[in-house]
């Protein structure tokens, strides 16, 4: 089969986009996921099979597509006046978001995937994230690890766990984000030391 087609920005491949992730919701929300079919999608959402193959290739590619949307972060990570309970808090609920059923699903379908590109996507949600609690802590002069720091010492062990066993207790998330804050040179050491 030929290299599915990029979408074109707005217009009726915006709207036949929504559409078939709703069909897809729709779906995946009724029946089990192994029962659900190209056919079956491109009914719900009102467009032919040929349509769904020529955009995205296959049902995997589909599932992918539509877990990536739902995985992107819908709001900025809770400000709780410190950066250590911020990452804290935001970890917590990314564990607990990502351990669920559904949470799992939606990886399981992006790793499925063929071309990588729904797994960067969804690691670049998750870097923007951590920048943006970076921020807020470079601007109240907070110390704050390196984001890649954090990814490796927090987020990817809380995703192996999810991925290879159990989820990771609180306790355990707080201890991984304990242990990154420890590393965590101050901010504005060399700062201190050119003044």
């Amino acid at each position: 089969m030929a290299g599915k087609e990029g979408p074109r920005p707005g217009g009726r491949s915006a709207r036949v986009q929504a559409s078939v992730h709703k069909a897809v919701r729709s779906l995946l929300s009724k029946m089990d996921r192994a029962e659900v079919t190209v056919p079956l999608i491109a009914a719900e959402a009102g467009v032919t099979p040929s349509t769904i193959y020529r955009r995205w290739g296959d049902l995997q590619e589909l599932l992918a597509d539509v877990a990536v949307e739902r995985l992107r972060p819908d709001m900025e990570p809770i400000d709780t006046g410190s950066a250590q309970q911020d990452l804290q808090t935001w970890a917590e609920q990314y564990s607990e978001e990502m351990s669920s059923g559904p949470g799992r699903e939606m990886i399981r379908d992006v790793l499925a995937a063929q071309g990588g590109t729904g797994a960067y996507q969804c690691c670049g949600y998750t870097m923007q994230q951590i920048k943006m609690i970076a921020a807020r802590a470079a601007s109240r002069g907070e110390s704050f690890p390196e984001v890649d720091a954090v990814m490796d010492r927090v987020v990817s062990p809380i995703m192996y766990r999810i991925l290879f066993g159990n989820a990771p207790s609180v306790d355990r998330v707080r201890d991984l984000v304990n242990g990154v804050m420890e590393i965590t040179p101050p901010r504005h050491a060399s700062a201190r030391k050119s003044a």
